[in-house]
Formats: structure tokens, C-alpha cells, sequence
């Protein structure tokens, strides 16, 4: 079996039945692939991320992406990824016609990492990864926004202007109202008008404030 190509190798392999220890063995070699990457690649940084910004790393799916990608389409401009981890959402940003698309993380690690990506894919000239904390990136000129964890919301209401659109995946943002949602189950991505989620918080603090008005006549 030595001598054989990939493909006979992978037709043979499709013949035969994996059975109860074959699924067990993929299973033990795929944890251990996902376990080496951490411990070679994220822990060593996440050493260096303050603790209350360490969230676990969890690669974006090609769906993920896909669906992301779908909620921006037809925006132009640069785009900007808040926790860009190993890059991928920038990188399919760039081929999609964003610039400058530009990723913040505050991994060392995965910054490289990034980096690494972007060279193999003959792109690293056009995309940019920063080592930043997302708590300190100045907002206010960005118009496309991806986000996998928010830094904090209050902080997107208050430097986006209203013709920015926030895409945030895996996690929507509390109590955000979406305008659009592509994906089902963890694949699933939320799109946030920044003008519609303002006005959507008048009106919210307008019911407030009449309801407390009613309150205090009865």
C-alpha cells in the first residue's frame, strides 16, 4: 500500500468498514491534531492576553464564513474583524473586494499564525493583522464590522456611526435586534444596523419612559 497514490489510497479506504475502533482511532487522531495545534500554537499566547480577555479559540467553519460573507455583500469599503483568531474572515474578505480588511486580536500566537495564512494564500500584502486589545481599537471610521465575541457592545454604540453594519457570529449580541440572520445552529451569523439598532433603542427607552410616567400618575 506503500506504493499507491493518494486517490487509490483514499478509494480503498472508502471500501472498507471503519467499524467501532476505526471511528474510535479517527476520533483519538483528530483530538489529538486539534490539542497539538492549541498547545503549540494558542496556549503559549493566551499566557500573554489579560484573563478577562481569554476566551477560548474556535476556528470559523467554512460556513461561517460563507454566511458572514453573505450578510456584507454588496457593502464596500474596508472591513474590520474584532478577534480575527487564524484570519480566515479577512482573508475571504479581501478576495470579496474589501479594503482594506483588517483583523485585531490580541493572541501573539494567532496573530502569526494569521500572518502565516495570509502568506501561503499570496495575500499578504493586501490584509493586515494587528495585535490589539479589542477594548482600545478606535472604531469610529469602520463601516463593516465582524465580530465572534463583542468586546462590548456599549462600546460599538457609541464609535460606530450609523451606516456601519455589525456581523457578529456563533453569538448574537444581547439585546441587539438583528436586520438580517443567515445560517442555522452554530453556523448561524446576525447582521446589525447600527441606525436601525439606535432607533430601536429610542423607542425602547421611550416605552420606559412612559411606562414610569403611568407608574408614577396611578
Amino acid at each position: 500500500m506503500d506504493d499507491d497514490t493518494p486517490d487509490e489510497v483514499l478509494a480503498e479506504l472508502r471500501s472498507r468498514p471503519i467499524g467501532g475502533w476505526g471511528v474510535a482511532q479517527i476520533a483519538a487522531g483528530t483530538g489529538l491534531a486539534v490539542y497539538a495545534m492549541w498547545v503549540v500554537i494558542v496556549q503559549p499566547g493566551f499566557r500573554k492576553v489579560p484573563l478577562r480577555l481569554q476566551v477560548p479559540y474556535i476556528p470559523a467553519s467554512k460556513a461561517q464564513v460563507d454566511n458572514v460573507m453573505t450578510l456584507v455583500r454588496g457593502r464596500k469599503g474596508g472591513l474590520v474583524d474584532l478577534g480575527s483568531g487564524d484570519g480566515r474572515i479577512v482573508l475571504e474578505a479581501h478576495r470579496q473586494g474589501f479594503t482594506p480588511a483588517v483583523g485585531y486580536e490580541l493572541n501573539p500566537w494567532l496573530v502569526q499564525f494569521a500572518r502565516f495564512h495570509a502568506w501561503r494564500a499570496g495575500h499578504h500584502e493586501n490584509v493586515s493583522y494587528r495585535r490589539e486589545d479589542l477594548w482600545k481599537v478606535d472604531l469610529t471610521e469602520c463601516k463593516n464590522i465582524t465580530v465572534f465575541l463583542a468586546p462590548s457592545v456599549e462600546k460599538l454604540q457609541a464609535e460606530l456611526s450609523d451606516d456601519a453594519l455589525v456581523v457578529a457570529g456563533r453569538f448574537p449580541l444581547p439585546d441587539w435586534k438583528p436586520c438580517r440572520i443567515e445560517g442555522q445552529g452554530v453556523d448561524r451569523a446576525w447582521a446589525y444596523s447600527m441606525k436601525a439598532q439606535r432607533q430601536h433603542a429610542l423607542r425602547k427607552n421611550d416605552n420606559l419612559t412612559v411606562m414610569d410616567s403611568d407608574t408614577v400618575t396611578n
